[in-house]
């Protein structure tokens, strides 16, 4: 290493080498301008250039290089105390250091004078020495060295500002003494009367799983009248002018997932919206070597920007995407999966959808469906589960003003908003769900669009039951959240909000632990004939029993019948008569997920994507 007299030129490095032609060189000049981005920033993170065959160029000019050190990141010296600062060194790609007793820059573009000048001067600083390193390894060590602070926010901001709307508490000690003080009575019944309270608890079990079932039965009819709206029509799309557009961030919240880093870049390069107003940011944390290690020998350009995300528990999406709030430049933010593939005019559909609607409407969900819909069992029922919930439930809510549980990915915000609410909550499993409740209670509104995005259905049988679990596991962290002041919670989402939240989030989890206990006591009388069966038992509740279980499976069965219609996905109509076997399967992952809610309330089951065999 030593003293580097800067005499690389733009033209040198990315036209003599054919990395860029004279127009795209251009092309990346004007849209650098706009965003107020670096010239190499704006070509890597915007599909002109790809990170390995820049890094082949760099590499062989035999630059003065060198190596930041990020394991032990704490040995540089801190030349920022703002986060406007650090942003501007990510925008510059400049790793200030000192070195030989003065002040040094660590670049990723050697070529950059202006912004080697705008650093220079924004520190007061003189620089006589220049080294070059890897864009990716940069940006790391920028997230590492000056992210702390922005790190904690993403962890608890929400509970700093809003403690009572965290899950960083998962019973509170209110909910321990209410439930400890109904568990003592229920055993004083017992004591006193064994067998009318086991009676009663068995009847109370069957009328909230039909009630239950009968709520999500009236939510699929209410939807079903909404099949045919369309809420922004094609004419309104066609007329929508590129100019008017504004900047829209995209989280692509990544773990593990180098498999589909190469179809997520096609994904995104089918979107119908202008490149330059995109916004993506692809969220990464900082140990996960293996997606790391993907972007950086990726041989094909990218359109999106690394965020590297500083190891911290918990290690959630919703910390991963609140991290990314703070980097982010879009008047609307949505979240989509490695693996989606949303309508190629979602975002249009979104933008147009968000100037019709009333300035309390700030979050809109998209339709999620999948594209391997019949590789398998499982595949088939989710697909059937996932066309009944977001193309008749959530609209069934949505026609009845009654608080709409987001879902995982495809949900659209107004950016202000999000950041008003205080984010994700970083400890919530289920943190869209947390949020679309967050919102109502905020006195906000949230409405469902028919556009969907198409994900891979998990097709294997322990992902899916790991997936489910977090899934169960985070409605119980939401009902609880939100449950802590019920009087509260009535009061602020009112009584059609109250009760559609018992039985849509409540009934929810009870229905799947119920379940199996109300069919293990079926199995039980019509098993073993005795006096006492017959005592605990009585052949008027077996009547409702089993006039229960048929009822409740047949409507299920009907609702998932009904789902097929809307895709026309009629070689699934045979599966829906698989219902009963699916919601086993479902209280397995309960009782696992009501395991963890104990054990370990923020543990985030990992699930495996990049699993099926279908193209896409």
């Amino acid at each position: 290493m030593g003293v580097f007299n800067i005499n690389i030129y733009r033209k040198e490095l990315f036209i003599d080498t054919k990395l860029l032609t004279d127009i795209q060189v251009s092309e990346v000049e004007r849209i650098k301008i706009k965003l107020e981005k670096s010239f190499l920033k704006t070509a890597l993170n915007h599909g002109f250039i790809s990170r390995f065959h820049y890094q082949k160029v760099i590499d062989s000019l035999n630059l003065p290089s060198y190596v930041i050190d990020v394991e032990n990141i704490d040995k540089y010296k801190h030349f920022s105390e703002t986060h406007e600062r650090f942003s501007l060194f990510l925008d510059s790609l400049i790793f200030p250091i000192e070195h030989n007793n003065s002040v040094a820059f660590v670049v990723a573009d050697p070529s950059d004078i202006n912004n080697i000048r705008l650093i220079e001067e924004e520190l007061q600083v003189v620089v006589s020495e220049i080294f070059v390193t890897n864009e990716l390894d940069l940006i790391k060590a920028l997230h590492l060295k000056y992210g702390g602070e922005i790190l904690h926010k993403s962890v608890f901001h929400l509970y700093e500002n809003d403690p009572d709307s965290c899950a960083i508490e998962t019973f509170t000690f209110k909910q321990v003494m209410a439930l400890g003080i109904l568990f003592f009575i229920f055993l004083i019944f017992l004591y006193f009367n064994f067998v009318n309270t086991l009676i009663g608890v068995n009847l109370l079990l069957n009328l909230f799983l039909l009630s239950s079932i009968l709520f999500k039965f009236m939510l699929t009819i209410h939807g079903s009248k909404k099949e045919l709206e369309s809420k922004v029509s094609k004419q309104e799309i066609d007329a929508i002018k590129d100019k008017d557009l504004p900047i829209y961030t995209i989280h692509l919240p990544v773990f593990k997932e180098s498999e589909v880093i190469q179809k997520l870049v096609w994904n995104l390069n089918s979107l119908d919206y202008p490149i330059e107003k995109i916004d993506a940011k692809l969220l990464i944390e900082s140990d996960d070597e293996m997606t790391y290690n993907a972007i950086r020998e990726m041989k094909f350009p990218t359109n999106f920007e690394p965020i590297i995300i500083p190891y911290a528990q918990p290690k959630t999406k919703p910390k991963a995407c609140n991290y990314g709030l703070y980097f982010s430049k879009g008047k609307y933010l949505t979240i989509y999966d490695a693996e989606d593939i949303p309508d190629s005019d979602q975002l249009k559909q979104t933008y147009k959808l968000f100037n019709k609607l009333p300035e309390n409407y700030i979050a809109i969900q998209c339709a999620l469906n999948y594209f391997n819909k019949g590789e398998n069992f499982l595949t088939k029922m989710f697909t059937l589960e996932y066309s009944y919930w977001f193309d008749y439930m959530l609209p069934g809510l949505d026609s009845l003003r009654i608080p709409i549980p987001l879902g995982g990915t495809s949900n659209h915000f107004k950016y202000d908003k999000l950041m008003e609410l205080g984010g994700w909550d970083g400890f919530n499993v289920t943190e869209d769900a947390d949020l679309g409740l967050r919102c109502y209670a905020k006195d906000y509104k949230i409405t469902v669009l028919d556009s969907t995005t198409y994900e891979e259905a998990n097709n294997e049988f322990f992902n899916w039951i790991r997936q489910r679990s977090r899934w169960i596991k985070g409605y119980m962290q939401t009902y609880l959240v939100h449950m802590r002041n019920p009087i509260k919670l009535y009061r602020s989402i009112g009584a059609r909000g109250f009760f559609g939240f018992q039985f849509f989030i409540g009934g929810t989890i009870f229905t799947f632990l119920s379940y199996p206990i109300l069919l293990f006591f079926l199995l039980i009388y019509f098993t073993f004939k005795s006096k006492w069966i017959e005592i605990l038992f009585p052949d008027w509740l077996i009547i409702i029993s089993v006039i229960n279980f048929t009822l409740g499976n047949l409507i299920m069965i009907y609702t998932n019948m009904i789902a097929i219609f809307k895709r026309s996905s009629y070689s699934l109509i045979f599966y829906a008569m698989a219902n009963p076997v699916y919601w086993l399967m479902h209280s397995i992952s309960a009782y696992k997920g009501l395991h963890q809610l104990i054990t370990k309330p923020f543990y985030w089951e990992k699930t495996n994507h990049g699993l099926t065999k279908k193209k896409n």
